[in-house]
């Protein structure tokens, strides 16, 4: 491939011949038309984009509307009912046939009104969930999409991000990338930024590239783009990216399972209904579509759409309080959630950082100032000072700028605006926010001492380690591609933990800026330095440098570590989030505790876990070194009255989880690196940090906080907890009914009465009980109370024992009602037609009446509309499962409104529309009729609310029990 100056065609060629890694940077930099420094302007991304189109893989075409409706066909149940209406048709029964046609089609077009609107529903899901990334356009580094992203972009890759297209690396420092989704290769390739001279290398051989879908595993780099979308490597294979599952949860598995067993039990009692009307005389047709109408009426066939709505629409209102599911199955167990274990910067606080205390030599500098402003000044014993005249003061300003990632934007000046936006992390910002307080220029000191050497911060080593070229002239008038001269000599900056830098450092700089060796009797003083300043809540870090004549060849940080000289100690105050507080209140009442986990000296962690009121009294804290002196029998005992870790690595984190799980809690945990993922994956519901979190915590969480907040966890916690109860709520109400449906004509055939509905009737039934009632429950609010409540043992079943016995009442009392209200049209066709004799048993002659070729179209009627009534009376009482209807409000749910409107509209159709009459066998009932059937349709909604207090009460002696015995156990 030749070099080509830019084109729009240019941008969608395919780089099938391998050019780019042969490319100087020069060349690359020309043939996109880009800057390496400056990046893309926005409105030249936004052009290139309309050219190249979205970075995004191809996907399979979406079901279409005919192919989602003739699945609603697939179904042996529907099939049985179309075959009736043909055999209707056949034997000249046409209005019968065209009416049980146009309510499949009907219920069929519900049900893909259903489907679209969860696959709506999920797909802006996985938008919301895909991943981004970090790129420079107009001379800033923002955040943007992945989506978004498009030849000449300049990427910034680091430790845990996925790399999110094909890029060219300028810049590689200590980089290693994971390829084996691309290559098989299980070991992380190490990059350079060197360019190649063989043109015909393997993908796995292009050290100076990176491509799509591969992980950084460690250091830092910097790339342009080359290719996206279909166009990258991974292209090639058409591999997808992994985002929002899609996978049916436990509880649709359960739900699903459930309906084929209720379907197999309805069509053995259909057969049994078919048998038996044969013998005894009807004539079969007219039994066979009896028992056709009961099996599709008895199956609720609308139940997993129901639940995927609800689920979908749950998922929804968690994304509104910063929480995005990624697995629909976590919902489900956040309702079971029974411990929180926390991060506690960012998480519990609020991340904003402000160096507040410096320690230098024996010397306490005092801050003043807040957030990201470089207004503040510098006080010694409550005096100001001049820090320009304290020489080891801006030493260790000046290391912490250096060892440092974060960038400071400048933003334009206007009321309550922040001078600077940071872009990096809080802590090391306000290092940055420190020195300008001291008059630092930033940028000219990266340019006198720019960075050639790293070792990026780990979790596991507490530290991050820099070395940069000393007294580097200024280069302003030379390419950036020119060989910079000669430096003249190197430092190695060292920022991290203070116990673990101290222990590096063999020196200390006083203040007259000599290096001294460094006593035992200093260092104590340091570490009591430290304590100090922990126990008053800050978070501590300690900085050290030594210099060196010339680079090593290899960084070896056992080498290169050694001997340093320990400048000073940089405390910042990370103030607690004002919703924590009362979060962490509504947790504990919900029986959910909390543990804070944290890589901070126990001091500063004891005094925030105080001051939020998460340690509680008699409780402790642990350290890391104390988990490692313990087993993991130890370790379950101690948990138990354990609610702050401290000084923890991410292999701790497994153990709390593991050791949680042990003790039978339902844990989540929460994480942002790399190396929690472990922890995160083995937690019951993982959580990670969707603005500090790397994509490597994100892709292993089930959850992600678009805040980073505590109290976007106990909100995602309460929204599980609704979601459920909303499942459970029309699971009750659907199986309710169909089990009274199936009841009501199976007695009556054992009977050897007329069967009470006719088969149009069931569905009508059917259509008006399983529709729009049931998606007005999915809509609900919660209960008041729902984090009152202990949680929901994490392997209850949905039909839990309160549930079997609500359905048992409801059955008796639907099948009642409406048999009483047949009963009572029977009599009124006997007595008007002077067939029941004077002195006879009523229901003993209605059980022995021959009603072979009877019309019964009062008795079906009331029967139909009591049954009717029963369910949308009833569906007001289910909207809660222990509170009275009257507590949540009768009219609070909108949706229950219209859903109530539209089916008492089609009931009102079904029995007055004179056209509609003789296709359901109906008529406009008299007032005594309707007396009957008003008194007969409020019985189950009584029953309803009369079981709900009598399992309120239940519910009260319980939780006093819970909380009784939880209170002995924490205060033990």
């Amino acid at each position: 491939m030749t070099l080509e100056k830019f084109s729009p065609e240019f941008l969608t060629k395919r780089d099938e011949d391998g050019v780019w890694h042969t490319l100087s940077p020069e060349d690359i930099a020309e043939r996109l038309q880009t800057h390496f420094e400056r990046g893309l302007s926005q409105e030249e991304a936004q052009q290139r984009l309309q050219i190249v189109g979205q970075n995004a893989l191809q996907e399979a075409p979406p079901t279409t509307f005919w192919q989602m409706l003739l699945d609603q066909f697939n179904n042996f149940v529907v099939i049985m009912l179309i075959v009736a209406s043909l055999i209707s048709a056949f034997l000249g029964d046409w209005i019968e046939s065209a009416a049980i046609i146009a309510i499949v089609i009907l219920n069929a077009t519900l049900g893909v009104i259903q489907e679209r609107r969860a696959e709506q529903a999920l797909a802006a899901l996985r938008k919301l969930a895909a991943p981004e990334a970090h790129v420079v356009r107009d001379g800033t580094r923002q955040v943007v999409p992945a989506t978004q992203l498009v030849p000449g972009d300049i990427v910034l890759l680091e430790a845990g991000n996925y790399v999110p297209a094909d890029l060219r690396l300028l810049e590689a420092v200590n980089l290693r990338i994971e390829e084996a989704a691309l290559t098989g290769e299980s070991v992380p390739v190490q990059k350079h930024a060197a360019t190649l001279r063989e043109k015909e290398l393997p993908i796995g051989d292009r050290k100076n590239s990176a491509f799509m879908g591969t992980l950084v595993n460690y250091g830092r780099g910097r790339g342009v783009v080359t290719a996206t979308g279909m166009r990258t490597q991974i292209g090639l294979i058409a591999e997808m990216l992994q985002s929002v599952q899609n996978e049916p949860t436990p509880l649709q598995r359960r739900l699903d399972q459930l309906g084929k067993t209720l379907g197999w039990a309805a069509i053995v009692i259909c057969g049994l209904v078919f048998l038996l009307g044969w013998l005894r005389g009807y004539p079969p047709l007219e039994m066979f579509m009896i028992a056709v109408g009961l099996a599709i009426a008895a199956v609720p066939e609308g139940l997993p759409a129901v639940v995927t709505i609800s689920l979908a629409l749950g998922m929804r209102e968690m994304i509104r309080r910063h929480a995005l599911i990624r697995r629909l199955s976590s919902v489900e167990t956040l309702g079971s959630a029974t411990v929180i274990c926390s991060d506690k910067t960012g998480t519990l606080t609020q991340n904003e950082m402000t160096v507040t205390r410096i320690w230098t030599d024996g010397v306490f500098f005092e801050v003043s100032g807040s957030g990201y402003s470089p207004q503040g000044e510098f006080l010694v014993d409550g005096k100001p000072i001049d820090p320009t005249q304290y020489q080891a003061l801006l030493t260790t300003l000046w290391v912490g700028c250096l060892n440092n990632d974060a960038e400071l934007e400048q933003l334009e000046s206007g009321d309550g605006a922040l001078p600077y936006r940071m872009v990096g992390d809080p802590t090391e910002g306000a290092l940055l926010v420190a020195a300008l307080k001291a008059k630092a220029d930033l940028s000219e000191l990266r340019r006198a001492y720019p960075r050639v050497q790293e070792i990026p911060f780990d979790s596991e080593r507490k530290r991050m380690v820099t070395i940069h070229a000393l007294h580097q002239p200024r280069q302003e008038d030379i390419s950036p591609f020119d060989e910079p001269s000669p430096p003249k000599g190197y430092v190695v900056l060292i920022k991290g933990a203070p116990d673990i830098v101290l222990d590096l450092c063999t020196h200390y700089q006083n203040m007259q800026d000599y290096a001294l060796p460094l006593s035992d009797e200093k260092k104590m003083q340091i570490l009591q330095a430290n304590d100090r300043m922990t126990q008053d809540a800050l978070r501590v870090l300690g900085v050290a440098y030594k210099l060196i004549p010339e680079l090593p060849e290899t960084l070896d940080p056992a080498q290169l570590e050694q001997g340093m000289t320990f400048v000073g100690l940089l405390g910042m105050i990370d103030p607690p989030r004002p919703e924590v507080i009362p979060a962490l209140e509504k947790a504990r009442r919900a029986g959910i505790r909390t543990i804070m986990i944290t890589g901070d000296y126990p001091n500063t962690a004891r005094a925030i876990a105080e001051s939020i009121k998460l340690l509680i009294p008699g409780h402790q804290v642990l350290t890391g070194n104390q988990v490692n002196e313990m087993d993991d029998a130890e370790l379950q005992k101690q948990i138990r009255f354990t609610d702050v870790f401290a000084r923890v690595s991410p292999e701790h984190k497994l153990r709390i989880v593991e050791a949680l799980r042990a003790d039978n809690e339902v844990v989540a945990m929460t994480g942002d690196g790399v190396n929690d993922a472990p922890a995160i994956k083995r937690a019951d519901i993982g959580i990670a940090m969707g603005i500090t979190g790397t994509d490597v915590a994100k892709e292993s969480a089930d959850m992600v906080l678009t805040d980073d907040n505590y109290a976007s966890i106990v909100a995602a916690v309460e929204q599980g907890r609704v979601i459920y109860a909303n499942i459970r709520k029309f699971v009750f109400f659907l199986l309710s009914s169909n089990v009274a449906e199936i009841m009501i004509i199976f007695l009556a055939t054992l009977a050897g009465v007329p069967t009470p509905l006719t088969v149009i009737q069931l569905l009508m039934l059917n259509l008006i009980t399983d529709g729009a009632p049931a998606l007005a429950l999915a809509m609900e609010k919660g209960d008041p109370d729902v984090m009152e409540r202990p949680p929901r043992p994490k392997n209850e079943p949905i039909i839990n024992k309160p549930m079997q016995l609500g359905i048992l009442i409801q059955t008796i009392t639907q099948t009642g009602a409406t048999l009483t209200a047949f009963a009572i049209g029977l009599l009124w066709h006997l007595a008007e037609g002077d067939i029941l004799p004077p002195g006879v048993n009523p229901l003993a002659f209605i059980l022995n009446y021959n009603w072979r070729g009877v019309d019964v179209q009062t008795a079906e009627t009331m029967a139909f509309v009591t049954l009717s009534l029963c369910e949308l009376f009833r569906a007001y009482t289910v909207r809660s499962e222990r509170q009275s209807v009257f507590r949540i409000g009768v009219f609070s749910n909108r949706a229950m409104q219209y859903a109530m409107a539209f089916s008492l509209s089609v009931l009102a159709l079904v029995i007055a529309v004179p056209f509609l009459q003789p296709i359901f066998n109906t008529h406009f009932m008299a007032a005594r009729e309707w007396a009957v059937v008003l008194g007969l349709a409020i019985i189950p909604a009584l029953s309803e609310e009369i079981t709900k207090f009598f399992l309120r009460r239940a519910d009260r002696r319980r939780l006093q029990t819970a909380r009784a015995s939880r209170s002995g156990l924490l205060s033990r």
